[in-house]
């Protein structure tokens, strides 16, 4: 399989109710996997055609012959990357294309049956097939993680401690990471769907005039999917893990067609780098496939978070495909074209995709042999009296006491005196820069500092590594009952099977309660109320409310804390603005008192 070219397929979805609107005209045709796309503004040119491994036509209704429905798109990519999954290697799939092209709705679909996507299909299949196992021999685990990239800052969607924006590293054996991203231990297809709605729910969107629910944040699901088997032969157990990577990323768009100001604007601004860099990255890959004497030449990987992290999936050990989603409408001839182009050119890319055999085993050798060069290199440097506590090669991974030993020495070596060496030891120093080491593997010198915190970075590592599984499980276990528990604190009630209830009134926040036209909306919206001023209108405010008595600002709610550490909230209306408490119309400032009875407030 090494060598194996990137598979790319195209999709075109119906008209949205923009489109319609606009009375839009369809621009792409399907043949077989040959799509051509025709100049609105030049009927008579002939169109431009482009040859896929797969063209899915979902441009009409269901009953309309051609059309290729969720089921369809998944067989024909979902199911050949699962299988690669069970072969052993590392795949990807993900979407590209403009802002409401169809991106989410294939990866992620609807929860409703036949609308699923690619990513809940795919999970529910690896499950079913790994619970027809019969073999004693052979057992599973998968873990999943899942992540957004919003404005060029890594966040973890999946554990609520989570709100800082995670570092993206880059290790010498793993590659680029992301630094406590969690990953957390799943037993069936019902923990893994629990996941990612609770991913979803914590991801950012916002709406656009191209798209009313316009993912703002490039979102990568992955699934660690580890196979054990225990040979009876020889007693050993040998292992095959596999990294499934499902990304759905953000629409490029243009600012005069989505309407974007101000933060939108500035999201989309960095929507696009990222995605122009996942372009450039694309095209400089497919030139070097095209001609060979280039195969030196820079590929800009690092000029964006995106394509750091798909370092592997673009170009190295992985079985990649890629799903550009079109908009048929002529008002969008130029973004589809520029779409179609892209697509063409990632067929050239091409990956060198290897079976993952014991790579846990492979990268604790790994690990452990460098973990001895660095502590070789600061014991020839005369700092040996700095790693008394992490000299001991054959112990089991250092326990949490040895890594804050190990960070103390960090800090030793960051706070240690250039001069210290004495005689011999001062002579083997660097007389030029006395605060750095010189890599042999690497030939280039590395600081005191860098070398002792890769020291405690590869130490984590193997810790994490030789992790069991029951303690993964419980470390799920325990993020789960913190989600649960942040929920509450928030309004959100939780069944005992884990699946959302519906909000109640959070505890210690004040809040409103929204009343609406809508029998489904009604009660299922809360505004909470934040200290000092929160404004209420229709213009400018904290709570946006419309109706035909609602003025641009209507009133203010004034939150303080006093000293016994109560909150006290001040309703002021505005003049002219009728306001009602417990049917009541007021015209001063009213402190609204906490009772147990429902507090009616109208507007």
């Amino acid at each position: 399989m090494a060598g194996a070219s990137v598979k790319v397929a195209v999709r075109v979805r119906p008209f949205n109710s923009r489109e319609t609107g606009r009375n839009a005209k369809c621009v792409i045709q399907m043949q077989g996997n040959t799509t051509c796309i025709t100049n609105p503004k030049q009927p008579k040119d002939a169109a431009k055609n482009f040859s896929f491994d797969y063209s899915y036509w979902s441009h009409t209704t269901a009953e309309e012959p051609g059309f290729a429905c969720q089921r369809q798109v998944y067989k024909d990519i979902g199911e050949e990357m699962l299988l690669h999954a069970f072969e052993g290697y590392n795949v990807c799939i993900f979407a590209y294309g403009q802002t409401g092209g169809g991106k989410s709705y294939t990866m992620m679909g609807r929860q409703e049956p036949g609308q699923e996507g690619i990513i809940p299909q795919l999970c529910e299949d690896l499950f079913q097939r790994t619970g027809g196992n019969a073999d004693p021999d052979l057992n599973y685990s998968v873990e999943v993680s899942y992540m957004e990239i919003y404005c060029e800052r890594v966040r973890d969607l999946l554990n609520p401690k989570s709100s800082l924006t995670l570092r993206v590293r880059e290790h010498p054996i793993l590659g680029p990471y992301v630094e406590d991203l969690s990953k957390l231990a799943v037993t069936g297809f019902p923990d893994i769907r629990d996941l990612m709605d609770a991913g979803n729910k914590a991801r950012t969107v916002a709406a656009t005039n191209m798209n009313e629910t316009s993912s703002r944040s490039h979102a990568v699901f992955t699934i660690v999917f580890t196979q054990r088997r225990r040979d009876q032969m020889t007693g050993l157990d040998t292992e095959k893990v596999s990294k499934i990577s499902l990304v759905d990323l953000a629409g490029s768009e243009r600012a005069d067609s989505s309407g974007a100001k101000g933060t939108r604007l500035k999201e989309g601004a960095n929507i696009n780098k990222s995605l122009t860099t996942l372009g450039k990255v694309i095209s400089a890959l497919a030139e070097m496939q095209s001609n060979k004497k280039r195969r030196s030449d820079f590929i800009p990987y690092r000029d964006s978070v995106l394509t750091w992290l798909l370092k592997e999936n673009l170009g190295g050990n992985s079985r990649t495909a890629m799903i550009a989603a079109l908009s048929p409408a002529d008002i969008n001839y130029e973004e589809t074209l520029s779409t179609l182009r892209y697509a063409d050119r990632a067929k050239q890319i091409r990956c060198n995709a290897i079976i993952n055999e014991d790579p846990n085993a492979r990268l604790i050798r790994e690990l452990k042999d460098e973990v001895e060069r660095l502590r070789s290199l600061l014991f020839s440097q005369g700092l040996q009296e700095l790693l008394q506590n992490t000299m001991n090669n054959s112990s089991p991974p250092a326990p949490p006491s040895s890594l804050q030993q190990l960070a103390l020495t960090a800090n030793g070596i960051a706070e240690k005196d250039s001069s210290a060496p004495s005689g011999a030891e001062a002579e083997s120093a660097s007389d030029d820069s006395p605060n750095e080491l010189m890599d042999d593997d690497e030939e280039e010198p590395i600081s005191k500092e860098e070398a002792a915190e890769r020291l405690l970075e590869t130490e984590k590592m193997i810790a994490e590594l030789n992790e069991t599984w029951e303690e993964k499980l419980r470390k799920t276990e325990s993020i789960r009952l913190e989600r649960e528990t942040i929920l509450a604190e928030m309004g959100v009630s939780i069944k005992e099977d884990g699946g959302t209830l519906g909000v109640f009134s959070p505890k210690g926040t004040p809040h409103l309660v929204n009343l609406n036209e809508d029998p489904l909306m009604s009660e299922c919206l809360l505004y909470y109320i934040k200290e000092g001023f929160t404004r209420v209108g229709q213009q400018d405010v904290d709570i946006k409310l419309s109706g035909d008595f609602i003025k641009e600002i209507h009133c203010v709610f004034v939150s303080e804390n006093t000293e016994q550490g109560a909150v006290v909230v001040t309703l002021e209306p505005l003049i002219g603005a009728e306001t009602y408490v417990n049917g009541k119309q007021i015209e001063d400032a009213v402190v609204l008192k906490q009772v147990e009875d429902t507090l009616n407030i109208l507007f």
